[in-house]
């Protein structure tokens, strides 16, 4: 005999329409339109909210490269990982990360906001993030979303 896997969890996230929003972030500050961001991700602001339930829409992040940081955080922001070898720290610098890669910026404030573990690792990969003005997602006929 088999069991049944049809549970309210199930049935409200193959019911959940998701939507796409385009975020531009040129002038803007990277912590407050990062939490909006994570905000439209988890799906907090629609009104069937679970915690453990994947119910956010998609967001596409454009200028991702002209994005500020307040204060002196810039150049004394220190961005750091490991190699798995010894001796392996690396640290950059907020400026030199979003001169050679914005995107990893942009995607490390917003995974600091998310839930850690399988359901925030499924949420982080609906942010699609591009350096420039141009994305490939006209198709899906994102709303634009004001990060004020």
């Amino acid at each position: 005999m088999q069991r049944q896997k049809s549970t309210w969890l199930s049935k409200e996230a193959a019911e959940n329409q998701r939507e796409w929003y385009v975020v531009d972030l040129e002038n803007e500050v990277l912590g407050r339109a990062a939490t909006k961001i994570a905000t439209v991700l988890r799906g907090k602001h629609k009104p069937t909210f679970t915690p453990n339930v994947d119910s956010g829409d998609f967001v596409i992040v454009v200028n991702a490269s002209k994005l500020k940081l307040t204060g002196a955080k810039m150049s004394d922001k220190q961005y750091r990982y490991h190699t798995g070898y010894v001796g392996g720290l690396v640290e950059t610098s907020a400026d030199k990360l979003l001169a050679k890669y914005p995107d990893r910026l942009v995607r490390r404030a917003v995974w600091g906001m998310l839930p850690k573990g399988p359901l925030g690792r499924r949420i982080i990969k609906k942010l699609k993030i591009y350096a420039g003005p141009d994305h490939g997602h006209a198709a899906q006929q994102p709303r634009e979303l004001a990060v004020k």
